[in-house]
């Protein structure tokens, strides 16, 4: 029987994706807007405080194409909190001019094919517990292994999976300093299996990255992809802008 993966855990990964209702919203009264939007900015102040402390780290982002229009994007220690933080956001006024569009729930994950990680390393603690960069874009895309025949990931010895992963991390190497990638495990937490965020000043990266990774085997015979959701963050001035709020 082939052997796991060995596996570190780090924060937990809460992706929110809310359309925005502007319809609804353009025909609020300038007092109820602005009641929401005060309360909006009290919630992102307790996130940027949890973030200052260490406790976590978030991001709001503008999502192109109609799958979406924002992302609230948190990370946290525990489900705990993250089930607080989204059951604030849901009765808050803001909430009332939101409705569901997607929501992903994964917790970030290293790991090893052959032997543990060190949780402690200098190398392996700040990738459990990595700080959303603020400013620039991100892509978010979740993803399965397949399990099909002579492609069954789960079948494949360590040492083969990790010769696979191996490959596929050199090509993923040569877009440092361009992409940041962060990788959550999302096995029995969610309908698939990890989620892929990609981050970075220049969006064309993503596709250089994604399509290049495409031909290393093990995404070539073993990737199966959902969908992919861009946005470019926001600030709290251009959060105001786009509300058209102030």
């Amino acid at each position: 029987m082939p052997e796991p993966t060995h596996t570190l855990e780090g924060w937990h990964i809460l992706h929110d994706f809310r359309r925005l209702d502007f319809p609804r919203w353009r025909k609020a009264s300038p007092l109820e807007r602005q009641a929401a939007w005060e309360e909006l900015l009290g919630l992102l102040a307790l996130w940027r405080r949890v973030e200052e402390e260490g406790r976590g780290s978030f991001g709001v982002y503008q999502v192109i194409t109609q799958k979406a229009d924002l992302l609230f994007l948190n990370l946290r220690e525990t489900l705990d909190e993250l089930l607080e933080l989204e059951s604030a956001l849901n009765k808050s006024l803001f909430a009332e001019y939101l409705l569901p569009a997607y929501g992903f729930y994964s917790v970030v994950e290293l790991g090893s094919q052959e032997k543990p990680l060190d949780p402690e390393s200098p190398y392996v603690k700040p990738r459990l517990t990595p700080r959303v960069p603020k400013g620039g874009y991100v892509c978010f895309y979740p993803m399965n292994k397949r399990r099909e025949g002579g492609d069954n990931w789960y079948m494949l010895p360590a040492k083969e999976r990790a010769h696979l992963m191996r490959a596929h991390g050199e090509t993923g190497r040569k877009y440092q300093g361009k992409v940041l990638q962060v990788i959550s495990g999302a096995q029995g937490l969610d309908d698939w299996e990890w989620g892929v965020d990609l981050f970075s000043e220049d969006p064309i990266q993503f596709k250089k990255i994604v399509y290049e990774m495409r031909f290393d085997e093990v995404s070539a015979r073993f990737g199966e992809f959902g969908p992919f959701y861009v946005g470019r963050y926001l600030d709290e001035k251009a959060l105001a802008r786009l509300l058209d709020v102030g």
